[in-house]
């Protein structure tokens, strides 16, 4: 899937792949709510502003539920398992508090060390001086080790896993995707097996026995508190899926940033204490979650002055929204001053990111390391030529060479 395809017409030079926020910024001038054509995906109304945007993140007549869709037949193969992104409260709300607990700000305090020691041994791996991909020698495998090590992944199997979940997350076929599907629902439900029967400390063993009752045994019935097998397995995808994807372009997004805007990288070596306005203002200014889960309209409604029939499908931009002038003065400059409160790099109301407090820290971590280590760092290539990886709900850099120093 790529970036939706505006179904009224654009300016001809606008290319939502190449340039999305050009694509956005030509919608909103025309109104919040547009129909457009999102590729394999059919028709939906795409909301664009970010007032409009924060009203359907907490509409209840929105559901994630897809089986409030009026085209939904099967889910094509590629849904694994049952997890919070595809549920509605009241199951969602079980859902998300089983492991809300183990992604609070003071928990993922106690990861830091970990984070911090994960973060310098992939910075002794790169050279220097010389060129060095920081896509996939440091933005990638960061988040990919943390959550694999959260989740209890073997680190044979951490290679595998990624390729699986990046087919998944930005596919290049439906063939490919599918199969990526198949293979990770195997792996998952023999990890899953193997961790009901040998638990260690990972957080998926402490899922799979999850119940109210110790003495009632693994995988519970919902009402007892715990996780359906089907809900076991959609979780362990979600969290494996969601606590790497998006923090890899969170990181190599904040890099091309700087680069791009290095009196922004002067400002933040001569006051670090800047950091984190710098993450949040990449989070506001290039989204890594472009868009929202797809939501359906469980009855007919009224969304921004447009009717939505019951049974549509609804696609909220939040990296629109992120860019609108009317929340955020200049929006289409990158400054690490900003205080963009309000943002929704991280969604908005009962779906907002679980993992904001993991993403945060690794991102605040990788960035300080590296400028602490590097006294230089550059584009070692024309920012121009870059390619972003782009599917409907996210976007991303492919690789980012800088020459370091």
């Amino acid at each position: 899937m790529r970036a939706p395809t505006p179904k009224e017409p654009v300016p001809e030079d606008l290319d939502p792949a190449a340039d999305p926020y050009a694509v956005y910024a030509a919608l909103r001038a025309k109104g919040p709510v547009h129909r457009v054509r999102v590729p394999a995906g059919g028709e939906s109304w795409l909301v664009v502003t970010h007032e409009a945007v924060r009203h359907a993140l907490t509409d209840p007549r929105l559901r994630n539920d897809i089986r409030h869709s009026a085209t939904w037949e099967t889910d094509g193969g590629h849904a694994i398992g049952r997890n919070m992104l595809q549920s509605d409260p009241p199951q969602h709300t079980r859902l998300r508090r089983l492991v809300a607990g183990h992604f609070t700000p003071g928990r993922i305090a106690g990861l830091r060390p970990r984070i911090k020691a994960v973060t310098r041994e992939l910075l002794a791996e790169l050279p220097e001086q010389g060129t060095a991909d920081l896509v996939s020698g440091y933005a990638l495998p960061l988040p990919v080790t943390v959550i694999c090590e959260v989740l209890g992944v073997p680190m044979a199997d951490r290679a595998a896993f990624h390729t699986w979940s990046n087919e998944l997350v930005m596919p290049t076929s439906e063939e490919a995707a599918a199969g990526s599907a198949s293979a990770l629902t195997d792996y998952l439900t023999e990890l899953i097996t193997e961790k009901t029967r040998t638990p260690d400390d990972s957080l998926l063993a402490a899922l799979a026995t999850m119940t109210d009752d110790a003495s009632a045994g693994p995988l519970p019935e919902p009402e007892a508190g715990g996780l359906t097998p089907e809900e076991l397995l959609g979780m362990a995808f979600l969290l494996l899926v969601a606590g790497h994807e998006t923090t890899v372009n969170l990181i190599s997004a904040t890099l091309h940033g700087l680069l791009a805007h290095p009196d922004q990288l002067a400002r933040l070596r001569a006051d670090p204490s800047l950091i984190g306005g710098a993450v949040e203002e990449s989070l506001r200014y290039h989204s890594p979650v472009h868009a929202g889960a797809f939501r359906f309209a469980a009855e007919e409604l009224d969304l921004a002055g447009t009717r939505v029939d019951a049974g549509d499908t609804v696609l909220v931009s939040l990296a629109a929204a992120s860019r609108d002038p009317l929340a955020f003065p200049n929006p289409d400059r990158f400054d690490i001053t900003r205080r963009p409160r309000g943002h929704l790099g991280f969604g908005h109301g009962p779906h907002h990111c679980l993992g904001a407090p993991l993403a945060r820290a690794e991102a605040t971590i990788a960035l300080r390391l590296l400028l602490d280590r590097c006294s230089s760092l550059t584009f070692a290539t024309d920012p121009t030529d870059l390619t972003w990886r782009t599917s409907t709900l996210l976007r991303g850099l492919k690789q980012l060479p800088v020459h370091l120093g």
